[in-house]
């Protein structure tokens, strides 16, 4: 695949920031989209293997992305520049929505756009998902990723849990899997 040329340590502020600070209530799809559809500095196939990564550390999914493909770029240069344009953007937002929030966050129309909101944003993950889910080929791919969302959705089970059980059995299956 052509790419463009690695992207400096202020690109990957800017690209985060920029994401950050478009994804009330969820970055993942801003982010993907800049980092496949818009700035191609990695592939779909990249982008899920690196996010599938980052849902493994401990804290948010995103942020744990931020740093990988910072760090990917320029070590850890890249790693502060990308996680800073992802953190610093929303800290500010989220000041500032406080403040507002305080005033007027109980009347009936603030009420009102909360529940929009937060609507928006479970379509924005599940397109997201879906554009994800591209990605899978063949059966067993798609049965893992169906059993971890059954797991999760339907039978509630604690997400350390099932990344326990599940990851060791996907992780298993791609290294023993004829190619």
């Amino acid at each position: 695949m052509n790419r463009p040329d690695v992207p400096p340590p202020a690109e990957l502020f800017l690209g985060f920031a920029k994401a950050s600070i478009s994804g009330f209530g969820g970055v993942l799809p801003f982010a993907r989209h800049m980092l496949v559809e818009d700035k191609k500095w990695l592939s779909e196939q990249e982008f899920t293997d690196l996010f599938s990564f980052s849902q493994f550390m401990p804290g948010a999914n995103v942020v744990n992305l931020s740093v990988c493909v910072g760090s990917r770029f320029h070590g850890p240069l890249g790693a502060f520049a990308a996680l800073m344009g992802m953190l610093v953007p929303p800290i500010i937002v989220i000041l500032l929505l406080g403040a507002f929030y305080v005033e007027f966050g109980q009347t009936s129309l603030m009420q009102g756009l909360f529940r929009g909101l937060g609507a928006a944003a479970a379509g924005l993950v599940l397109g997201t998902a879906l554009k994800m889910g591209r990605t899978l080929r063949g059966a067993m791919p798609i049965l893992f990723a169906a059993l971890a969302f059954a797991a999760i959705a339907w039978l509630r089970v604690p997400l350390i849990l099932m990344l326990a059980v599940l990851a060791p059995l996907s992780i298993g299956y791609q290294w023993i899997r004829p190619r």
